[in-house]
């Protein structure tokens, strides 16, 4: 039986892994949980899971969740020190990294510092750090188990096979939202119409992520760092049914695709199990209702987030830490209405050219960019 820590357990992918564990009593036990600041959540998912510790990121919440779970005998932690703890714990054989954001760079870090394998759904701690994870992996000969569903496609399509063989990498996305909208309207969309995707059941942040298409940008450059190819060997390619999750070409020009239906339950389950796929079918797929699969390509015009990924992965240094720290508070401000969807992109455009790339960086350096990237969306809001 797996010993697993779930961070960012309240969330869309937290609570997912929850059911598959649930599903899989005999395979995984939960000992550590962690929050930022669902604290209701957390304290029904440690009633049901009986975790031995779990941390919550907003302090002034620690006392409420500390005083229902005392009969438990679950300790509380608490803060960016609390959840970083946790990370690091080595009583553990896996560590599912679900928090959302850039927060998740740290607790990805010291996971690996500790000497644990990652099932990574935090995109950023690539983003941002690839260069530095990758490091980290070969001096403790650790893994990364991809849960993004186009990753975990990627990964199960290059199983047995030889890196070396891969031609080019093709991300399918759905489009989001906003795949036929005119793009003169671009100007007047709505939170509440970005977060209305068409095909995915996702958090906030991502789906937000999505109508911009930065997730896609997001992926291209996590997508480099887990398989080692080349930026220009990595496409993006629209689909609106979202049932292939994304595909690889080799050297032969045979294609493998991973396809199923869009429930993360699926690539979580086998980041969980692997090497071993568990046998629990969420639903079946069923192709004479879905009847079609179109693909088109993305309009750049429309995604500018696409090109930005792009340029900022050829640059290298920090600047994929900028482009992911300046969209996700972009993102926040867009949801707070403090900004216009339009302005998301444009921010990050900004902020490549305006604030200094530091070369091999460090953690430190990764961690600066975390400062002066929302100091910078706080500027432009002003």
């Amino acid at each position: 039986m797996k010993q697993i820590s779930i961070l960012g357990s309240t969330g869309s992918i937290g609570t997912n892994a929850l059911r598959v564990v649930e599903a899989n009593p005999e395979h995984f036990s939960v000992r550590y949980l962690t929050a930022g600041k669902n604290a209701e959540r957390l304290i029904e998912q440690a009633r049901k899971f009986h975790p031995k510790v779990v941390a919550i990121a907003d302090e002034t919440l620690a006392n409420e969740v500390h005083n229902e779970l005392r009969p438990l005998h679950i300790e509380v932690l608490s803060g960016k020190t609390g959840i970083n703890d946790l990370a690091a714990a080595t009583d553990v054989d896996l560590v599912l990294n679900a928090i959302v954001g850039s927060a998740g760079l740290e607790p990805s870090y010291n996971a690996l510092k500790a000497g644990k394998n990652i099932a990574l759904s935090n995109k950023e701690s690539l983003v941002m750090a690839g260069e530095l994870i990758n490091r980290l992996l070969i001096e403790k000969n650790l893994k990364i188990f991809p849960v993004d569903s186009e990753h975990s496609a990627i990964w199960q399509c290059i199983v047995g096979e030889d890196n070396k063989n891969i031609r080019r990498i093709i991300l399918t996305g759905s489009g989001g939202p906003f795949r036929t909208f005119p793009i003169e309207q671009f100007d007047h969309i709505t939170p509440e119409q970005a977060l209305k995707h068409p095909t995915w059941n996702m958090g906030k942040k991502i789906t937000i992520d999505s109508a911009t298409m930065m997730n896609k940008g997001l992926e291209i450059i996590e997508a480099h760092y887990l398989f080692g190819v080349a930026p220009e060997n990595i496409e993006v390619v629209i689909h609106p049914q979202s049932i292939v999750h994304s595909m690889v070409e080799f050297i032969d020009g045979s294609i493998k695709a991973q396809m199923g239906l869009p429930d993360m339950k699926l690539p979580i389950q086998y980041a969980l199990g692997y090497p071993e796929r568990l046998p629990v079918v969420w639903e079946n797929t069923d192709f004479m209702k879905i009847r079609e699969l179109t693909f088109e390509a993305p309009d750049f015009a429309k995604f500018p987030s696409l090109k930005l990924a792009y340029n900022a992965l050829q640059r290298g240094g920090t600047a994929p830490a900028i482009l992911n720290v300046v969209n996700e508070y972009a993102v926040y401000a867009f949801l707070e209405n403090k900004i216009r969807f339009i302005d998301i992109p444009r921010f990050v455009e900004d902020a490549l050219t305006d604030l200094s790339i530091v070369d091999n960086p460090e953690l430190g350096d990764i961690l600066e960019v975390e400062q002066s990237g929302r100091e910078f969306v706080e500027r432009k809001v002003r």
